[in-house]
């Protein structure tokens, strides 16, 4: 009886070191284990959600300085008295004796592309009036009301504010062939029927089309193009088809 309660005594002893042993052993090895099991559940994600989560970790955020060559700036949408567009840059072809020889950069860049291809191809292209603050605007507006009266003077010229000479994107083009001034003559000129024609290849529209006066707020003006980047250009050109209309047309981001 005795031998038997010391063989018990030993077997449990046994049995209490083997089990501090296993216990030992697992709290050793579970931080090996549990990186096995942790990395098995990321190799069973599938392909395709791991390819989404890393393809939106790579896109950058928005950029604060990002503006669009497709603002709209008319009667209904003008723009604050103060705004000065960025990077003004003077045009080079510009006809003799004006002052508002600048446009933005990009703006600028297309329209010296846009003249030269013009030169060679026979045709004398040059600005008459780029940039233009909302100072000078509201003289020049007020000039024309003075003259014509305040509806007529609304037809054809903006009011101080809703110009798009202030964005510095828009140019007035004239030609030897019209004198340098801006002639409704102007768009049947060879000059105006090469720009109507091309200048969606710079990124330019005819921004007043004719028959259009009821969307635009502004009579046919030949020569009054409007840079909006190449791409809008060329599906305003193909639809024949106001920034108005482009723009309502746009799906919504």
């Amino acid at each position: 009886m005795i031998r038997r309660n010391k063989r018990q005594r030993t077997q449990r002893r046994i049995i209490f070191v083997i089990v501090l042993l296993l216990f030992s052993t697992g709290f050793l090895f579970y931080p090996v284990l549990n990186k096995r099991i942790e990395a098995k559940r990321v190799d069973s994600v599938p392909a395709s959600f791991a390819q989404i989560e890393s393809d939106m970790l790579d896109i950058p955020p928005p950029s604060a300085n990002t503006e669009s060559y497709l603002d709209l700036v008319n009667k209904t949408h003008p723009l604050p008295a103060d705004y000065v567009p960025p990077d003004l840059t003077e045009v080079t072809a510009v006809a003799p004796g004006v002052t508002c020889t600048q446009l933005r950069k990009p703006a600028a860049e297309a329209f010296a592309q846009l003249t030269d291809a013009a030169a060679a191809n026979g045709y004398t292209l040059v600005l008459r009036s780029g940039y233009r603050s909302y100072e000078t605007q509201k003289k020049l507006f007020a000039g024309y009301v003075k003259r014509d009266g305040q509806s007529a003077a609304e037809q054809y010229s903006a009011p101080p504010g809703c110009s798009e000479h202030q964005m510095g994107l828009a140019v007035d083009v004239t030609s030897p062939s019209v004198n340098y001034k801006l002639d409704h003559n102007f768009g049947s000129t060879a000059e105006g029927s090469w720009l109507a024609e091309n200048a969606h290849r710079f990124g330019f529209i005819i921004r007043y089309l004719e028959g259009k006066q009821d969307i635009t707020g502004y009579i046919y003006e030949p020569w009054h193009i409007r840079y909006v980047g190449k791409k809008p250009a060329a599906e305003i050109y193909q639809q024949n088809i106001t920034l108005e209309e482009y723009l309502e047309n746009l799906d919504p981001v």
